[in-house]
C-alpha cells in the first residue's frame, strides 16, 4: 500500500469518485431528457424509478444535519430532486405518465424491498443506531434497483437508443465506483467497507448482460438500438 501510495496521486481518487457522480449525474439527464423529447414513459420502469428515490431518502436522511462537503451535499439533493422529478413526470405528467407499460414493469418489487430491509437490520455496522440499519437498508436496496427495469427491457426485446445509454451510464457509474474502492483500499489506512463492496459488485454483475448485448449493438453505430433475447 505505501508503494502504491506514493506511486499514484491522491487526486486520482476523486477523479474514479468523480467520474462515476458524473456518470450517475448523466443518466438522470438523459432520462429526463428522453422523456421530453418523446413525450413518452415507454421503456422506463416506475417500479425501479420508485427503489431509486426510496434509496437516496433513506440514505441522506443526514441531509440536513450532517455537512461533510458542499460537492456532497449538492450531489444528494441533485440524486433525490431528480429521482422525484422522474417519478412524477412518469405519474403525474401528460402525455407521458399515459405511455408508461405498467404490464411490461411487473418485476414483484416486494421481493427487494422486504429482504434488503431484513439484511438492513441483521447486517450494518451499528446494530444499536437507527440510521445505520436505515443507510445499509439502502445499499442493499441500490444494488437491486436496477432488476425491474433490466426485467422489463428483455420482455420488450429492443431497447430504444436513449434508454439504453440511460441504462449504460448508470452501469458505468457504478464501474468507477468499484474502481474508487479499489484504490482507497490500497492507498487508505483501515479503509473497510464490506457492506458497500459485496452491493456494488452485486450491482455491477446484473449490468454484465446487458453491457454485452449494449457493445455488440453499438458497435455498428451510437444510435443503433440494442436488442436483447427474450
Amino acid at each position: 500500500r505505501e508503494r502504491l501510495r506514493r506511486i499514484l496521486p491522491g487526486a486520482m481518487m476523486n477523479l474514479f469518485r468523480f467520474l462515476g457522480d458524473m456518470c450517475h449525474i448523466l443518466s438522470f439527464v438523459l432520462i429526463l431528457h428522453k422523456m421530453q423529447k418523446s413525450r413518452s414513459a415507454a421503456g422506463i420502469s416506475l417500479k425501479t424509478q420508485v427503489l431509486y428515490l426510496v434509496v437516496f431518502c433513506t440514505r441522506y436522511l443526514d441531509l440536513l444535519w450532517n455537512f461533510t462537503s458542499l460537492y456532497n451535499w449538492c450531489l444528494k439533493v441533485i440524486f433525490i430532486g431528480c429521482s422525484a422529478g422522474v417519478v412524477v413526470v412518469m405519474t403525474k405528467a401528460r402525455p407521458h405518465a399515459n405511455t408508461y407499460n405498467a404490464e411490461l414493469d411487473a418485476f414483484p418489487w416486494f421481493y427487494l424491498v422486504v429482504p434488503c430491509a431484513v439484511l438492513g437490520v441483521l447486517i450494518n455496522v451499528d446494530h444499536y443506531s437507527f440510521f445505520e440499519m436505515i443507510w445499509a437498508f439502502s445499499i442493499y436496496l441500490e444494488a437491486v434497483a436496477i432488476l425491474p427495469q433490466l426485467a422489463m427491457l428483455q420482455k420488450a426485446g429492443e431497447i430504444e437508443n436513449l434508454t439504453s445509454h440511460y441504462v449504460a451510464a448508470l452501469g458505468a457509474y457504478r464501474g468507477f465506483y468499484l474502481l474508487n474502492w479499489v484504490y482507497r483500499y490500497f492507498t487508505e489506512d483501515s479503509y473497510v467497507q464490506r457492506i458497500v463492496w459485496v452491493a456494488g459488485l452485486v450491482q455491477t454483475l446484473l449490468y454484465c448482460d446487458f453491457f454485452y448485448h449494449y457493445y455488440n449493438s453499438k458497435r455498428s453505430g451510437l444510435n443503433k438500438p440494442v436488442k436483447l433475447p427474450i
